[in-house]
């Protein structure tokens, strides 16, 4: 199924819902700090999208039970907050969130470390970060979608990590996730050629350790098979004639 073309209203709007996540993300950093609960995480996010007139896209998503995805360490995404998780000194804890306002979703995710961490926690959390820049760069009109696959894993695997296969990017709009998926790996010059008013999530997962992953018996956390330390940076953006627009900032 070819990638859907947003017009002009729908950029709008999916400008809108990704603002009302960036805003939240901010929150949710603010607030980060030993102690906290997962669950306090989730009610932060379900009062902000009220008060801003947002609906969690997450929530509810193939049972998912939650408004925001914490995952925690070498828990890669999908973990379900609770009153019993609770972040410690020392933790890297991923947040990933996503809006629907008026109908079009937005979604983003950032990795945040929880007082002081480890050199290679920083350094795993600069590395995923810049690795998305880096794929967002090559989201250009007339490349081809393994552009930015190529240009995420080059650069993650120079810095000694790995890049998660089994979950990828997607595209997104009136569905939270729309055709093309968008692997975090792979030769450049591949799959679909970008075109403007697509709108595409970008979303390197980085393992300290291995790539491969696997999933915990509550049926969605998602950790590293090594056990290994992971990270997880997102933007949804809009490619144009020029460069990429990022639709999740304030």
């Amino acid at each position: 199924m070819a990638a859907i073309i947003k017009s002009g209203e729908e950029l709008a709007l999916m400008r809108q819902a990704g603002r009302i996540v960036a805003i939240t993300l901010a929150l949710l950093q603010e607030k980060i700090r030993p102690g906290i609960s997962t669950a306090e995480l989730d009610a932060i996010v379900n009062k902000s999208f009220r008060k801003q007139g947002a609906i969690p896209s997450f929530k509810g998503y193939n049972g998912f039970p939650a408004s925001l995805c914490v995952s925690i360490n070498e828990e890669v995404v999908h973990g379900p907050p609770s009153r019993r998780r609770v972040l410690r000194e020392g933790d890297i804890v991923g947040l990933d969130l996503g809006a629907i306002y008026n109908g079009l979703h937005a979604d983003a995710a950032i990795t945040v470390p929880v007082g002081q961490v480890s050199e290679e926690a920083k350094l795993l959390l600069e590395t995923t970060e810049k690795a998305l820049y880096m794929g967002i760069a090559q989201a250009i009109a007339g490349k081809r979608l393994s552009d930015i696959s190529w240009a995420i894993q080059s650069y993650v695997e120079s810095h000694g990590f790995s890049v998660v296969r089994q979950y990828v990017g997607h595209g997104i709009g009136r569905s939270m996730h729309e055709e093309p998926q968008i692997p975090n790996f792979g030769p450049p010059n591949h799959g679909p050629v970008l075109r403007p008013g697509m709108t595409l999530a970008i979303e390197p997962m980085v393992n300290a350790g291995r790539y491969e992953t696997m999933v915990l018996d509550d049926k969605w956390t998602v950790i590293t098979q090594d056990r290994s330390l992971s990270a997880h940076f997102e933007h949804t953006i809009a490619v144009t004639d020029g460069e990429p627009q990022i639709l999740t900032r304030p």
